[in-house]
């Protein structure tokens, strides 16, 4: 193998995850791309996966690695490590008889688990690509993938990534999900509510006019490799990585919606970790009225008026600035008071004397998740969030659109706005 790329090695060599795990399976280092894969004791899940995988056209899967760390922490059940067990020797087996370039992490078994403090979906996707990096092709613009182990792909997966990124400038990408179906009507109503809360999210930040409006789903995230070493790749979180991963991208490369294919996660109750789909399938079945709590169109509003004066009034000072803010809402002014407003602003104005860098600088500091935090403080502060999907109108009458008189209507009026597939074509 030719050596490394100079800002690849200096990465490998200041990253925080160290041990000896190594990649087994596919020994290749020319790769297009890799698709990175967590597992913990996944079974048929995984293998479910890998078989809509093998659905891709022979000619990309034979220019994309497919990546598996099978894992558990040194705390984990004998069930889990049994199943790890299995999996392993499985995919021993799948290596030599599938059409996919099959390379996989054993990081389950005795002296390789991963340690308590470490353990998380955030570690073991970044173990994944890291070591992914050395066998990619770096003459080209390789290309890492985020998938997880209970998600099905459709056979244009990898053809739609990689036309994607011949076209876009851009650094990374999210790509339109839409989860399977529940096995019975009430895990069906459980994960349609809960899938419209999260796309209601993202249609608020989009109508507010926010550059963080696209969704955070772990398995379905794309970037250059190349975008992955300048943002410092994947954090280490045992939960929201996806969130905090995107949020790094999008300030070192920016994040563009990726259409044309769409992933397919399971609806699974999950207590791995602590919120997110699988905990709140859970406390939906078992009938949590406050499980999902659905974000007035107030909030946004609020929020789109901070963004539009900020933009129009580029070159008033901080003081000037926040007299607006607190036009628009006192608990705005309060909440930019409190993350050091009037220090950071002329910081950003000096240093960037353009106003489309001073723009894209001030986005890069009230970012995603200062963004959130505003609209979880107006919700605490007069704006209040509603368990009924009802509040959602004022979204559609907003957007210009009419309003759906179901949940299951809403969500469908949203999938398409994210440009979501209709069915699984695996």
């Amino acid at each position: 193998m030719s050596s490394l790329p100079v800002a690849v090695q200096r990465y490998l060599d200041k990253r925080p995850v160290k041990g000896s795990w190594a990649l087994d399976g596919e020994g290749r280092g020319d790769f297009a791309g890799a698709v990175v894969i967590p597992s913990l004791a996944e079974g048929d899940s995984l293998f479910a996966t890998l078989q809509s995988l093998g659905t891709n056209p022979s000619q990309l899967l034979a220019r994309f690695l497919v990546i598996i760390v099978v894992n558990h922490g040194e705390h984990a059940s004998a069930a889990d490590r049994m199943q790890n067990d299995i999996d392993l020797a499985r995919l021993v087996d799948l290596a030599e008889r599938s059409g996919l370039c099959l390379a996989w992490i054993d990081a389950a078994s005795h002296g390789r688990e991963i340690p308590a403090k470490q353990a998380g979906v955030g570690f073991v996707r970044k173990l994944g690509m890291d070591l992914a990096l050395s066998s990619l092709n770096w003459a080209e613009d390789p290309l890492l993938v985020c998938l997880d182990a209970d998600t099905l792909v459709e056979t244009n997966y990898l053809q739609s990534i990689v036309a994607h990124f011949r076209q876009s400038t851009l650094g990374a990408a999210v790509l339109p999900y839409r989860h399977q179906a529940g096995a019975d009507a009430t895990q069906q109503n459980a994960i349609d509510r809960y899938e419209l809360f999260l796309r209601s999210y993202v249609y608020g930040l989009r109508l507010a006019g926010s550059p963080c409006a696209f969704n955070t789903v772990g398995s379905a995230i794309a970037c250059r490799a190349s975008a992955y070493l300048r943002c410092g790749g994947m954090n280490c979180r045992k939960a929201a990585e996806d969130f905090y991963f995107l949020q790094k991208l999008a300030k070192t490369d920016g994040v563009d919606l990726l259409t044309g294919t769409t992933v397919y996660p399971e609806p699974r109750v999950s207590e791995r970790v602590p919120f997110g789909t699988g905990r709140s399938m859970g406390r939906l079945l078992d009938g949590d009225a406050q499980a999902v709590l659905f974000y007035p169109a107030d909030a946004f509003r609020v929020l789109s008026e901070w963004l539009s004066v900020v933009e129009e009034k580029l070159s008033d000072d901080a003081g000037t600035l926040l007299t607006h803010a607190d036009r628009i809402s006192p608990v705005l002014a309060a909440y930019l008071e409190q993350a050091g407003w009037r220090t950071i602003w002329p910081q950003l104005q000096s240093t960037h004397q353009n106003k489309a860098r001073r723009l894209h600088a001030f986005h890069g500091w009230f970012d995603g998740f200062r963004t959130m935090r505003l609209i979880h403080i107006l919700c605490d502060n007069g704006l209040y969030r509603s368990k009924s999907e009802e509040v959602l109108a004022e979204y559609f009458k907003w957007g210009g659109r009419v309003c759906p008189g179901s949940l299951t209507g809403m969500l469908e009026e949203l999938r398409l706005v994210d440009g979501v597939r209709h069915s699984l074509d695996c």
